[in-house]
């Protein structure tokens, strides 16, 4: 093989295919229940910047702000809540009701945006998504 050879294969952009899982709205406007896609890039933040591209789904899942994010809730704040939370920082976070999982754990108890993907991953894109104590 020669290095030219060599050097076009290395700088050939890596690619992966992950399997999409759309509900509610995001189903809807994607037309499928679920689907394989193929991106450029590794991971999370690099699926979303393709998908968002190609389904014009980007407003119903990611929050511009923190007030996006928020909402005032019907249920009662606990003091304590159980396990770990923790919060992506402010325009990497999910709409109030929507939220993007990885292999059916949410971002956020991953490494948010910067969650590295493999080839056979499950993204799940929720929107609406309620969660109830």
């Amino acid at each position: 093989m020669s290095s030219e050879t060599v050097e076009r294969q290395s700088s050939a952009p890596d690619l992966t295919t992950v399997e999409v899982r759309c509900t509610g709205h995001v189903r809807r406007v994607v037309g499928e229940p679920s689907l394989s896609y193929t991106f450029e890039g590794d991971t999370l933040r690099d699926f979303l910047d393709a998908f968002f591209q190609e389904y014009d789904v980007g407003d119903m899942l990611i929050a511009e702000t923190e007030a996006d994010a928020t909402t005032e809730g019907w249920a009662p704040e606990m003091a304590d809540l159980p396990g770990d939370w923790a919060k992506n920082p402010e325009g990497e976070q999910t709409r109030c009701y929507a939220r993007v999982a990885v292999n059916g754990e949410f971002n956020e108890h991953l490494d948010g945006l910067d969650t590295e993907l493999e080839a056979g991953d499950r993204v799940g894109l929720m929107f609406p998504f309620i969660f109830c104590c």
